[in-house]
């Protein structure tokens, strides 16, 4: 059981985190994608390496460790964000959040294909459910004047990166906190994405409106600031079916807020592709009932 701030706390990460798509599209408006990412992810590692060092954390990381920030910050933060912020520029946000969180099932998929774990019948059911999902937003894609199924390659990409960053991190022997291991590959990605938007975008005038502003402030201070320090203090102590839902949430925020922040109307086929990636997420992280009975 989870106390009732445990509750409230993982309803406003989900809501966070969830709202961040459209917010991060709004802000696309306005700002190249990865000027948008290098400047969010600077302003955000800035906060929570200022909060953390505040708290007597141990902050740099000693010999060794350089390799688990390098190797796990490769995928997990600079594959993923910039992959995804790639895909939201070309699907809908609410679309976009669909196909990035079926990287529950792949990582399930690259456990079975490459690390040697046994082929259940729940996850050959989660990858027919993912592969159906997909075919129901690639056929919009195909045949909407203005649809880009090129965006949905680019979600598939962040999601394999998530899904490997996060085989990665349950196969890492850590000896540093999590808190810093997070916060130096935000660092290091967030110089990435600099030098790769210097080299493949204009720079930007820097005179943006108001609600832009404020929506660059969230993509700093919500989704990589408080979200990130929210989830540091809920991850060590929820258990695995509460993570799943909160999981499995973030798409349909991510949909229906979308309708009133950036004025996207889902389609039939995005509902029902919200349908079958949430069963596809249930049947790969929540246990099975009998060890939910006995637990």
């Amino acid at each position: 059981m989870i106390s009732s701030r445990q509750l409230l706390t993982l309803i406003a990460l989900t809501l966070m985190w969830g709202i961040n798509w459209p917010m991060m599209k709004f802000s696309l408006r306005e700002l190249s994608p990865m000027y948008f990412r290098a400047l969010t992810m600077t302003a955000g590692a800035i906060f929570l390496y200022t909060w953390y060092r505040a708290q007597g954390l141990r902050m740099l990381p000693r010999g060794a460790e350089w390799r688990s920030v390098l190797a796990i910050g490769a995928p997990n933060m600079l594959g993923w964000h910039t992959a995804s912020i790639l895909g939201v520029k070309e699907l809908a946000s609410g679309r976009a959040a669909i196909l990035g969180f079926t990287m529950p099932i792949w990582t399930v998929l690259i456990s079975v294909l490459f690390l040697g774990e046994r082929l259940t019948r729940r996850t050959a059911v989660a990858a027919v459910a993912v592969a159906i999902a997909i075919a129901l937003l690639t056929s919009s894609e195909f045949t909407a004047l203005s649809g880009r199924p090129l965006g949905i390659v680019w979600m598939e990409i962040a999601a394999v990166c998530w899904a490997v960053g996060t085989l990665l991190m349950r196969r890492a022997t850590l000896t540093l906190p999590v808190e810093t291991l997070t916060i130096w590959t935000m660092i290091l990605a967030s110089a990435c994405l600099w030098l790769i938007a210097l080299a493949s975008e204009p720079w930007p005038s820097w005179q943006f409106t108001g609600p832009m502003w404020a929506s660059l402030a969230y993509g700093a201070f919500i989704n990589y600031g408080f979200a990130q320090t929210l989830w540091a203090g809920l991850a060590r102590h929820l258990p695995p079916s509460t993570s799943a839902m909160s999981i499995m949430a973030i798409p349909l925020i991510g949909t229906l807020s979308a309708t009133v922040i950036v004025g996207e109307w889902p389609h039939w086929q995005d509902y029902l592709a919200i349908v079958f990636v949430m069963a596809a997420i249930a049947a790969v992280l929540l246990p099975p009932r009998s060890r939910r009975a006995t637990a």
